[in-house]
């Protein structure tokens, strides 16, 4: 099996941007994807885009063919829609083609606009990644069904909305020197706490912000890589996918996320290594919970133990493995369908050295990136490592 290196990571700035459209927000971060890699357009083999709510958002479905004219590419394009996971489903097809040495270069990331509608109409966008039949039509949102997550874990394992606090607070520090992030202040524990409920026990600096962003990434092969003299010094060495009931009443537990367990497995197997020597991770924390699972899908802490994390510092910028150095998608931001990409860009440029917050990880060579589709119904884990 092959090898596909990252030659290239690009982001736009994410917040709010209703005056933009999504093709215009894809191609400039594609732009910078193939600018970093120094890659010319005609070299590229395939597009592989994420977006969810295009078509609902946008009035724009067929999106894959739009975003290669805005990104200057005459390639295969094709959309991927997993939910919240759907670019990360992207980059693994793009390190499949690429391994298999069906495709030299691909470019895969997503792109998401949301702001310039309602909260209560994102809201209800956002809800048909539930179970239609079986939540939505009952009144479940996301915010709800995390909010359940939450009271199951607390009550499985114990834990605290002050737990909570600290991840949120973790995470608005860690956005703070990153020019991508939608948030860039402070949010202390306090501040955290007395926040308005909106699912209990989450309340507001719980939840991720609505964001428009769009992420890309470039993946060569080792083959296209030393032909061409591009430097590509992080590879992704192992991608995992897992699939778990869409609808929470049809789990057997929902203190605990088995398709990112599983997902994991199959990412760790592939690069031969455990969860121990994993330097830095970037979760999808669309909910403070949500952070608390995933770390503990990933093996990073045992199950009922990822709680008290932030609290006790071991998943801050200084910890022991430090989790979101990016802000995550607490405050980083959150657009859905780009968000699997832009985790894929952070830890490169982490790993890289070119993170405004890799002096913290000065030592780093391996990273993990998680990201889940609804309430992780759909799962997908990649390990980047630093190759050259």
């Amino acid at each position: 099996m092959g090898t596909a290196r990252i030659a290239g990571v690009g982001l736009t700035p994410f917040g709010s941007h209703p005056d933009r459209t999504g093709r215009d927000l894809f191609a400039e971060a594609a732009a910078a994807a193939i600018a970093d890699a120094g890659v010319p357009r005609a070299n590229v083999d395939a597009l592989n885009y994420g977006n969810f709510m295009g078509s609902l958002a946008e009035r724009q479905g067929h999106q894959a063919p739009l975003m290669a004219e805005a990104a200057g590419l005459s390639c295969p394009a094709t959309r991927y829609e997993e939910a919240c996971a759907s670019a990360g489903v992207a980059v693994r097809e793009a390190v499949r083609t690429v391994r298999s040495g069906e495709a030299d270069v691909v470019v895969a990331g997503g792109m998401e606009r949301m702001s310039h509608l309602e909260t209560a109409d994102v809201t209800a966008g956002l809800a048909t990644a539930a179970d239609d039949l079986l939540e939505v039509r009952s009144g479940m949102t996301f915010p709800g069904a995390y909010g359940l997550m939450a009271r199951a874990y607390f009550d499985r394992f114990g834990g605290t909305r002050t737990d909570l606090a600290h991840v949120a607070s973790k995470n608005h520090d860690h956005a703070i020197p990153n020019e991508y992030a939608q948030f860039r202040r402070a949010v202390s524990v306090e501040e955290a706490l007395s926040a308005p409920p909106v699912a209990t026990p989450l309340h507001l600096f719980d939840a991720c912000p609505i964001t428009d962003g769009a992420s890309a990434v470039v993946f060569v092969s080792d083959s296209y890589a030393a032909a061409h003299d591009v430097e590509a010094p992080v590879a992704v060495s192992g991608s995992g996918q897992g699939t778990d009931r869409l609808a929470l009443g049809d789990r057997d537990r929902l203190a605990e996320t088995p398709a990112a367990t599983r997902a994991a497995e199959t990412a760790y197997g592939e690069a031969s290594v455990e969860p121990e020597d994993v330097d830095v991770a970037e979760v999808h924390d669309c909910f403070t919970i949500a952070e608390v699972m995933a770390t503990e899908s990933l093996g990073l802490f045992p199950v009922g133990e990822g709680i008290t994390a932030a609290r006790e510092g071991a998943t801050a910028a200084d910890g022991a493995i430090p989790v979101n150095l990016s802000g995550g998608l607490k405050a980083k931001g959150h657009p859905v369908g780009a968000t699997g990409g832009s985790q894929i860009v952070e830890l490169t440029r982490l790993l890289r050295g070119d993170h405004p917050n890799s002096d913290h990880v000065p030592d780093a060579s391996i990273g993990v990136a998680h990201n889940a589709g609804g309430s992780v119904a759909t799962a997908v884990v990649h390990v980047l490592e630093v190759v050259a």
